[in-house]
């Protein structure tokens, strides 16, 4: 695991003089962490999302407005004196489709024509790589035609569109649209493998496990949102895919996950036709917390080109799959007891009920 200090892991991040920042969704996975990395860079911190914010050793030094971003006339109070504004509050697959359209786009155009009208410096929108579907090829650029599956992917391709519009009448608006990104905080799919290994079970994986995959650490998107605001409009303002710079397979990355747990468990392959009628079987019923989008593409290649970041932004990510996985291992080891207290729920700031996932653990 990389353990290089923060002065020797970051020496291309630029300075910026203490600014006012805006985080929708500062109460989920990647707000929680950004503030961190916020405040550690001597920034002034306002979080907004209707979850509650959790972050209690955070709350001091962070103005917390508990809200929607729905609501149009409280986004556009709390974003006057604003420098930037980090849009990372998404409804995810698991929320009903009204809800990821309202929150997707309705909710993003309310953060947009607040930052336009408060004239703030920039607006940093947080995409994803679902926007490019299931894709026929790799690895995927950022001028690859964008097909988005299901509400969520199709709320978050009009939610890019609608951010392309602010940014035709004068907005500067970096889009990032990062890989599935892992770190402390992270919970979700993420801490079911990480109770598996540490409970000394093997891990299911769907077909043979040997497709190229692509994580990313979220210290890492921190660093490239970071860019974003403090680099050049000509250097940040445009789009770009995060992700980590080596990555392996599902078969060796989650193997790292389970050698580290220290019970000699292996990575068993399973059929993966059946298993995937199984589990949307279970999804529709409700009985497990996997999502389309989780089960039927860990089987295929998935990487993107960062070419375009690391030229354009001096983009460095310091962490590999393994490293990122570990990392959340040993911080989902140390925290094991509090985050199942309060399992439950369809964020990636809860550990997921397994349903009937729960009983595969009794063959592996």
């Amino acid at each position: 695991m990389t353990s290089q200090s923060q002065t020797e892991r970051t020496p291309y991040l630029p300075e910026l003089e203490p600014s006012s920042w805006l985080i929708t969704g500062g109460a989920g996975f990647l707000g929680g962490n950004l503030i961190e990395h916020l405040l550690a860079r001597g920034q002034k911190v306002t979080s907004i999302d209707f979850a509650p914010f959790e972050y209690d050793h955070l709350r001091d030094q962070v103005t917390v407005v508990d809200g929607d971003i729905r609501d149009k006339p409280l986004v556009n109070r709390i974003t006057q004196g604003m420098d930037f504004v980090v849009h990372c509050a998404a409804a995810l697959p698991l929320y009903t489709p009204e809800e990821i359209y309202t929150t997707d786009i309705d909710g993003t155009r309310n953060v947009f024509e607040a930052a336009l009208n408060a004239g703030v410096k920039r607006a940093i929108h947080i995409s994803t790589t679902a926007v490019y579907g299931i894709p026929d090829h790799h690895p995927l650029l950022e001028t690859d035609e964008m097909q988005g599956v299901g509400p969520y992917g199709e709320a978050k391709v009009a939610a890019e569109g609608v951010v392309m519009g602010f940014r035709e009448q004068g907005l500067i608006t970096p889009i990032l649209r990062p890989k599935s990104f892992i770190g402390k905080y992270r919970l979700g799919i993420f801490a079911m493998l990480c109770e598996w290994a540490l409970d000394g079970h093997n891990w299911p994986l769907l077909g043979r496990g040997n497709n190229p995959y692509q994580y990313l650490d979220v210290e890492d998107l921190c660093d490239a949102i970071w860019l974003c605001a403090t680099l050049p409009e000509e250097n940040a303002n445009d789009v770009f895919n995060i992700g980590a710079k080596e990555y392996g397979t599902p078969k060796t990355d989650f193997q790292a996950v389970l050698d580290a747990a220290g019970f000699g468990k292996k990575v068993i392959p399973i059929p993966a036709g059946p298993a995937i009628w199984t589990l949307r079987a279970l999804e529709a019923v409700g009985l497990s917390p996997l999502y389309k989008w989780i089960y039927e593409t860990i089987i295929e290649e998935s990487f993107v080109s960062i070419e375009r970041a690391e030229q354009k932004l001096g983009f460095k990510p310091k962490y590999s799959n393994v490293d990122a996985l570990l990392r959340t291992l040993e911080w989902y080891k140390a925290n094991r007891e509090e985050i199942e207290s309060r399992q439950g729920g369809v964020s990636h700031r809860v550990a997921w009920k397994q349903g009937a996932l729960s009983l595969a653990k009794l063959f592996f």
